[in-house]
């Protein structure tokens, strides 16, 4: 599930027009509609405030104003790049201090599209998966078969400790849990201990794995 962890500014100009793009993550509509709030305070002399949300694991709860721009010419087309890209729990608001020169409908269009595009480039985007913690004990002779196996998987290592024996910490997508299990014994001849924690929400950011509670 693709969604924001940073939310972030950008801006185009189109025609003398100013559009400042602003996203950021939301949980709920509640947390929406005080930050659409927010931006209009913030932005009180713009002419106008558009903005779009998408909420929900399925995308199932969206919203879109136009905000006195003529019908469908930019909460719609803000709120179809949010659904094209999938991304979730996000919200963005563009603002328009208008450049005294007429967009016309599909310029309106464009200039909000793109608009929205700058936000979302200048947030931090990230995929958030099932997945489950694995700890994989082993002596010195498994390890470089068990290397091997998660360069493989394209698995993510979060720690390794070394003793008198091997302890590897990984993170392994849910949906790949049987298949590791069966790669590990048949890799190590069934000497490897295995021991799998409970499922969780995780993602890479900056290539460190962040890890979420289920109902963020």
């Amino acid at each position: 599930m693709k969604t924001v962890y940073i939310g972030g500014e950008g801006e185009i100009v189109e025609k003398k027009s100013r559009f400042i793009a602003t996203v950021r993550p939301v949980a709920s509509e509640e947390e929406a509609v005080a930050f659409i709030a927010e931006m209009k305070k913030k932005y009180w002399d713009a002419r106008h405030n558009c903005s779009a949300f998408v909420i929900g694991d399925r995308q199932e709860l969206s919203r879109c104003s136009d905000d006195g721009e003529p019908a469908q010419t930019a909460g719609r087309p803000m709120l179809d790049v949010l659904l094209r890209e999938e991304i979730h729990n996000v919200a963005v608001v563009v603002t328009r201090y208008f450049g005294g020169v007429l967009l016309g409908t599909g310029g309106l269009v464009r200039a909000y599209q793109g608009a929205v595009q700058a936000g979302l480039a200048s947030s931090t985007i990230i995929d958030k998966k099932e997945g489950i913690q694995l700890t994989v004990g082993t002596d010195y002779t498994g390890l470089g078969k068990l290397q091997y196996l998660i360069a493989q998987q394209n698995l993510t290592l979060i720690d390794t400790v070394y003793t008198e024996k091997v302890k590897l910490q990984l993170m392994v997508p849910a949906e790949q849990q049987q298949e590791v299990e069966k790669e590990i014994v048949e890799a190590t001849n069934g000497s490897a201990r295995i021991s799998w924690g409970e499922k969780v929400l995780y993602a890479l950011v900056d290539k460190k794995i962040e890890i979420f509670e289920k109902n963020t």
